[in-house]
């Protein structure tokens, strides 16, 4: 077995990815490498988490605990399923990591610090070589922890950690303070060394996992918001003009501007793909003309949509998809995103714009975007716009003009199963609302399902971490029917999942106390039986299953 990974959707067999090669494209060695960068990131943990907060913050000493903590969400988040695919940026972390951790192994000494657990760890103290790095990621990877239940939930707390960090990541980017998130990080991290804890204690860490996904997700909403203003109700154009252009995919709203800004006046179109496709509805983005609308689809589509576009590409987050050699020459990463032979925009020097020139340039070079579809999808219904809307929402409810709404959130891929989205969307009957975020939107969002007394029948909020505006719509209608339990409102949550930031979506929303989530359009291959037993008897989880019945029962409150 060259390698072991099962953290996404496309596992195979729903069992794992266990050959040269993951579903995702990943390599091997690759795969090997991400989880020995995991690993060595628990080794600086160690040596992190004995300074509290007001330790951290201090003025001698906030300037280098800053730069761990956005080294240690960079790091987790170039783990994430479709991010980054190569190998030496994975062999030069590592590398980075063990001499941070070998600062603070020094630091610690220092200040006569001695009762460190887990200190004599072989994760504290391991070192490597350019020769023996592979035979050290291929040792210690996920089935390294034998019984299965403790693994699932390790693993488990482990995939949601990763979606933490790439909300922090963002958040920490404009400004916020993410020292509480990062710190819960690295206990977390400790405790999946510790064989002492058993299954209810981990479990128990699962749901403080979620705790911190709400706030990961909370402090991304405002850092957006607060920076870029609250998303509008905006018809997106879906066509294409004449004249060279860019496209730009991922979720960093700063790439977004700073391309908005440098691409002015130059005679460059803008379009967004996939997951920045709500950047369109931010107010700060609407004074640029030559942001032009969306073009194409979910991430998984790339590979024939980044042919067609005909100019350069950005990929500022993950849902790169390996890119063929007949478009690869246009296509740049930037952030944490990395493949082979691909070129990178690297982030500048410290309060500096990027430098998007080279892009710039090639795409003066090049033809404008081949039309591939017309017409406009609607946009930018978060929490704030909605909660406008209240008294039109809850007077439809009240009415019996809105009988339902149902949370279709989550990530699109390649699956498939898939379409069944799309048929639920279609049987839905036309007295329900669909609530979304995150690119599985792209399997309904442009069907004609109407309004209901000028209500769009599908809400997009946003970005797959704009799941948070979902909750918070919620406990407003929560609030205004004066109502105990979440649960006692008329929402069904049906939720397509992917990659690992549905998965902190995911337990946000079980800490938040809902119940009856379906889940498709596989349940997660990490998840034991046994554990999703307990996942069944607590909050109800349950498979997608077949339309029509899926439909029935979730319009009847089941």
């Amino acid at each position: 077995m060259s390698m072991f990974c099962y953290q996404c959707q496309e596992a195979i067999g729903n069992k794992g990815c266990s050959y040269a090669k993951g579903a995702c494209g990943k390599p091997a060695d690759v795969a090997n490498l991400q989880d020995l960068l995991i690993y060595s990131l628990k080794g600086l943990a160690i040596f992190r988490t004995n300074a509290p907060l007001e330790v951290r913050k201090k003025e001698e000493n906030a300037e280098l605990c800053n730069g761990l903590d956005k080294f240690i969400l960079e790091k987790l988040f170039s783990t994430i399923t479709n991010a980054n695919f190569d190998r030496n940026y994975f062999i030069k972390a590592i590398k980075e990591t063990i001499e941070m951790r070998e600062m603070g192994k020094k630091k610690t000494a220092e200040m006569g610090m001695t009762d460190i657990k887990f200190a004599d760890h072989d994760v504290a103290n391991f070192t490597i070589t350019d020769e023996n790095i592979d035979e050290k990621a291929a040792s210690i990877g996920v089935l390294a922890t034998e019984n299965e239940d403790i693994r699932s939930l390790r693993e488990l707390m482990t995939y949601g950690i990763k979606g933490m960090a790439a909300y922090a990541d963002h958040a920490l980017r404009l400004g916020k303070e993410v020292k509480e998130i990062v710190m819960f990080i690295e206990r977390a991290f400790i405790a999946t060394l510790d064989d002492s804890l058993g299954v209810d204690e981990l479990v128990a860490l699962v749901m403080e996992t979620g705790k911190y996904s709400v706030d990961a997700m909370a402090v991304l909403d405002a850092a957006n918001t607060e920076t870029y203003g609250n998303p509008e109700i905006t018809e997106v154009n879906i066509g294409v003009r004449n004249n060279p252009a860019i496209l730009i995919s991922g979720h960093d709203l700063l790439d977004m501007e700073q391309l908005l800004k440098q691409t002015e006046g130059t005679g460059v179109d803008v379009y967004t793909h996939s997951e920045m496709l709500p950047a369109n509805s931010y107010p700060a983005f609407k004074k640029y003309d030559h942001l032009v609308g969306n073009y194409g689809n979910a991430w998984w589509q790339q590979d024939t949509e980044f042919e067609s576009f005909n100019g350069a590409i950005i990929l500022t987050t993950n849902c790169l998809v390996p890119p063929k050699d007949s478009y690869k020459d246009r296509v740049f990463t930037t952030n944490e995103v990395g493949f082979d032979g691909v070129k990178h925009i690297a982030n500048p020097e410290k309060d500096q714009p990027k430098d998007f020139s080279e892009v710039i340039a090639l795409a003066k070079t090049l033809p404008a975007p081949t039309e591939i579809e017309t017409g406009k999808i609607i946009g930018g219904l978060a929490h704030n716009q909605v909660i406008a809307l209240a008294d039109k929402v809850v007077d439809a409810v009240k009415s019996g003009a809105i009988k339902r709404f149902v949370v279709m959130a989550g990530c699109d891929g390649r699956d498939k199963k898939r379409s069944y989205f799309t048929d639920v969307a279609k049987e839905l009957p036309e007295d329900s609302v669909i609530m979304t975020a995150g690119c599985a939107k792209y399997r309904y969002n442009k069907l004609d399902l109407g309004d209901i007394g000028g209500i769009p029948r599908v809400l997009d909020a946003g970005q797959c971490n704009d799941s948070y505006s979902l909750v918070v719509i919620a406990l407003k209608l929560k609030e205004v029917f004066g109502l105990e339990d979440i649960n006692d409102l008329p929402i069904s949550f049906d939720i397509a999942w992917y990659e690992q930031k549905a998965v902190t979506v995911l337990l946000a929303l079980l800490f938040l106390g809902v119940k009856g989530i379906r889940l498709g359009p596989t349940l997660p291959a990490f998840v034991s039986p046994a554990v999703l037993n307990v996942l069944v008897e607590n909050f109800d989880i349950r498979p997608t299953g077949e339309v029509k019945a899926d439909v029935e029962a979730m319009m009847a409150g089941k």
